[in-house]
């Protein structure tokens, strides 16, 4: 069964032009997310924004939100997420804020209610861990970055 998540817009009459998070094709696995900007806002060359979405949300115990940048924006702008993805998790309730950084060579514009990022809900399990003095053997052992040759 899919998931419920409680969505409340914040600042609504502000933001009623905000178009709350959605899929945008029947088969997407992540909601398109838009800015909530005041106005245009510019990302120079290198900089890093934390920018507002409008909405808060309450997503069911045992599940997260992964916010991620969005493709087409990263190919064609440079723009990505700073901290991708970023993890919502389900006992937070304030604004979900977008930290966009411009990777790329011009600045960049974000208007309002450009779609900035994609949000992936995906169930959560909270793991218990074992002390152990010895870790069982596998053949790849303590190979670790390039270890594969790939």
């Amino acid at each position: 069964m899919d998931p419920i998540i409680k969505i409340m817009r914040l600042r609504p009459a502000e933001n009623a032009d905000i178009p709350l998070p959605r899929y945008m094709t029947p088969d997407a696995a992540g909601m398109d997310i838009c800015a909530a900007v005041q106005q245009d806002t510019v990302l120079e060359a290198g900089q890093i924004r934390l920018l507002p979405t409008g909405f808060a949300m309450a997503l069911p115990r045992g599940y997260e939100a992964q916010v991620r940048p969005r493709s087409g924006l990263a190919v064609k702008h440079g723009i990505g997420m700073i901290n991708a993805p970023g993890t919502i998790d389900s006992d937070y309730r304030g604004e979900v804020m977008i930290a966009l950084i411009n990777l790329g060579n011009s600045p960049y514009t974000v208007r309002r209610g450009d779609r900035i990022a994609q949000m992936v809900v995906q169930q959560v399990h909270q793991a218990r861990l074992e002390v152990v003095e010895h870790l069982g053997p596998t053949d790849r052992s303590t190979g670790g970055f390039g270890h594969t040759g790939r």
